[in-house]
Formats: structure tokens, C-alpha cells, sequence
């Protein structure tokens, strides 16, 4: 058998030939692999130090944000048994309880009220209302409030300008407070108040300008109303214009709100007189045709305020009027007396109702079955009507000065001795 022929020598044609194709052949593979040039050594170092696949890298957990923004940096005294908080850099609990405290939704389910003022926030202390949170911007203003009440309260320092930008007020005092709802019979009215008032009562019907209802409110609290009775239909006595317009009346004189006309004589006294207060002179009235501001039911004549006003034939009922009050004539008829004429008796009650819905018939038939009387404000020929607030002043200021000079009457008639 022949041997084997000898290997080409390494410089020859045939040697060359075959390395180069090996040589392309390698570099076309490590191309399709993606190793590019110098994929010899990638590949060798493979080999020797496999690749360790590392899990990506974890973030640091969050800590867990209180609901109502970061804590307090720094605790101060502000007097004995008084600490205080200063609030840090983005802390939102002032923008959150303004936000929600100004919603009816939020004060009849949790029971809270904001106030903002340093007189209004003084006014609730003192008179008992329990504070939950207190925001100012200056530790001098709790010097002005009544120290010995504010215990218990969330005290929080925050910036001027914070408060000025929740604020409602031109120009914000710096102190926003978050109370429970007032319950009339748990506060502690002013002495002052408590002995100057009468024996009047006032129920609103209807209001719904929160500026009308808190200068009514204002004028009861001035003129020594025992209390106001606030009906279904009028607007949330404890809303921020309410309160602004009010002027610290809220905390000098009960408020009961939300009543239907079912329970308002149990909130009255017994043998009351139930008068209700027009906003419109009759006179004006008997000449034109009704009109849908609580004045186009029975009243009187400018000659004559006693005498009933009669509808002309064929003419409209006023918009407002309910079926019950014009069906089948089932509203009653009131003896009408002007203001300034004697027409109220202790104890007395005084409906003032609002300006565009005017007197509920709910308030004519209870001032019917107490022997009320309907009052009549005289006023220039053309004009329409006027503002329930001032309405309710010029009655309840008139119902007052009628009180007290009957009791000077009375005290005078008693210290007279009676000849034998």
C-alpha cells in the first residue's frame, strides 16, 4: 500500500488557498453572531469567565405619606399647657380642610364648620363651640383668644401667605379655625344678650342669598330675638358668606335650621302669635296684577290696610303659588296692619320670607291658626319690593320698641296704688 502523500509545504499556493477560505469562513460566522472584529478574544474570554446575569436594580421603598400632609418640624409652647406645631415646607393639611370644609356636603356629614377671623374664631370660643384645628400665621395671635379653650385643638403655624391664598376674606387676620358643628343648646350665649332679648322669635322661609340670611341674622341677634328658626328652602347658615355677612350673631343667639313646617310650633312657645312680614305694599298691589315675590296673596288696600285685597276677575294666580293656595281658595285670609301700628303680643313670632319665592303657605296657614297678622310696609308707588334683610329690620326693630313700651305701660299701671 502507498503512503500517504506529504503535506503541502506552508508557503505554497495550495496552503495559502485553503487558510484564506478558512479565514472568511470564521469571519462570516462571527459576523452572523454579531461578534465583529476581534470576536476571537470575545469568544476566548467567554469561555474562561461565563457572563453573570445581575437583577435590576430595586428603588428604595416610598414611606408611607400621612393623609394629610408631612408632620411638623418644630413643637412650641404657647403658653401653659399649650403646644403648637410649625408647619413644614409643602404640608397641605390647611389647603385640604379649607377645600372640604367648604363644601354643605362635607358639614352635614361631619358635623364641622370653618371660620376664619380672629373676632369670629374669639366669638365661638367664648360662647362654648369645640375647636378641632387652628391655623394662624403669628404665635401672638393666640394671646388674643381665650387660651383655656383652645386645649385639645390641633394648633399648626403655617405662612402668611398660605392663609392668603385659602382665604376668602380682602384682607385675611391669619387665623382659620375648623370647629364641630354649634349645638344651640349646649353654647353659653352672652349674659348681655341673653338680658336684653324679648319675647320674639323669628323664622326665615326661604332665604337663600347668604348675604340676606346673615344680615337677617345680624338684625335678630341686634334687636333681642330669643332665637331664629331657620325652614327647608333656606341656605346653609354655616356656609363662609353666611357667616361672614352674620358678624359673630351665630354665637349670640340660637339657631335652628333645616325645619319643615310640621315641627316648627314645637320649637315655639306656647301661646305664641305667628305674624308674617310683606314685602310689598298692598296698595301697590290692588292696582296691578300678582306678582310672584310673597305678594300676590290676600292682603289690603293702601286706604284701607284692614280690608282684604281682592284678585281682579280673570287675572292670573302669582307663579308661585302652590295648588293648596289656589285650589279650591284654601289660603287664608290675614288681618293686615302696617308696621308701625300695634299689632304684636307676647310671646311673638315673625316670618320674614325670601325674595323671590316669597311666603310659604306653610307660614299663612300657622300665622292663621295662632291669630297672627300679616304686616305691611308702606313704600313709594313703582317700587317692587324690598330686600328681605331689610324687611326683617325695619319688623323686628319696630316688634321690639312695641315690647318694651308695653312693659313700661304695665310696670307703670302696677306702681300706681289703686284708691279705696
Amino acid at each position: 500500500m502507498a503512503p500517504p502523500p506529504p503535506p503541502p509545504p506552508p508557503d505554497s499556493p495550495r496552503c495559502r488557498h485553503g487558510a484564506a477560505l478558512t479565514g472568511r469562513r470564521r469571519r462570516r460566522e462571527m459576523a452572523a453572531l454579531g461578534l465583529g472584529l476581534g470576536g476571537r478574544r470575545w469568544v476566548r474570554a467567554l469561555r474562561r469567565s461565563p457572563v453573570r446575569v445581575l437583577p435590576p436594580p430595586q428603588e428604595p421603598a416610598e414611606e408611607p405619606r400621612s393623609p394629610v400632609g408631612p408632620p411638623a418640624v418644630e413643637r412650641s409652647s404657647a403658653g401653659p399647657g399649650l403646644w403648637y406645631e410649625k408647619a413644614a415646607p409643602g404640608d397641605g393639611r390647611l389647603r385640604k380642610v379649607v377645600t372640604v370644609a367648604k363644601s354643605r356636603s362635607f358639614r352635614d356629614r361631619h358635623g364641622k364648620v370653618l371660620l376664619e377671623g380672629l373676632r369670629l374664631v374669639r366669638d365661638a370660643l367664648e360662647a362654648g363651640a369645640v375647636p378641632r384645628s387652628l391655623f394662624f400665621s403669628a404665635a401672638g395671635l393666640l394671646r388674643e383668644l381665650p387660651q383655656a379653650r383652645l386645649k385639645g385643638a390641633s394648633l399648626v403655624k403655617v405662612k402668611f401667605e398660605e392663609i392668603k391664598s385659602w382665604s376668602d376674606l380682602v384682607t385675611p387676620q391669619g387665623v382659620i379655625g375648623i370647629f364641630s358643628k354649634p349645638d344651640p343648646a349646649k353654647m353659653s350665649y352672652p349674659a348681655a344678650q341673653l338680658a336684653s332679648s324679648v319675647p320674639m322669635v323669628l323664622i326665615c322661609d326661604n332665604i337663600r342669598d347668604p348675604g340676606n340670611l346673615g344680615t337677617v341674622l345680624r338684625s335678630a341677634a341686634g334687636a333681642g330675638c330669643e332665637k331664629v328658626l331657620l325652614t327647608k328652602g333656606c341656605v346653609d347658615p354655616w356656609e363662609p358668606k353666611v357667616l361672614r355677612a352674620g358678624m359673630g350673631a351665630h354665637f349670640r343667639i340660637p339657631i335652628v335650621a333645616n325645619l319643615d313646617w310640621e315641627s316648627v310650633p314645637s320649637n315655639l312657645p306656647a301661646a305664641v302669635q305667628v305674624c308674617v312680614a310683606d314685602h310689598k305694599d298692598p296698595g301697590a298691589r290692588a292696582e296691578a296684577e300678582p306678582v310672584s315675590q310673597g305678594a300676590g296673596r290676600p292682603g289690603s288696600t293702601s286706604g284701607n290696610p284692614k280690608a282684604p285685597v281682592k284678585s281682579k276677575p280673570g287675572a292670573a294666580p302669582p307663579e308661585h303659588e302652590d295648588r293648596e293656595g289656589t285650589a279650591g281658595g284654601c289660603t287664608p285670609e290675614l288681618t293686615t296692619r302696617y308696621y308701625y301700628e300695634s299689632w304684636i303680643q307676647a310671646p311673638a313670632a315673625v316670618v320674614v320670607g325670601g325674595e323671590t319665592h316669597g311666603l310659604s303657605p306653610g307660614a299663612l296657614h300657622l300665622a292663621a291658626s295662632t291669630g297672627g297678622k300679616r304686616l305691611v310696609i308702606p313704600m313709594v308707588p313703582g317700587v317692587d319690593s324690598l330686600n328681605s334683610a331689610v324687611a326683617a329690620a325695619i319688623v323686628l326693630f319696630e316688634g321690639r320698641r312695641q315690647l318694651l313700651q308695653r312693659n313700661k305701660q304695665e310696670d307703670k299701671r302696677q306702681k300706681v296704688p289703686v284708691g279705696g
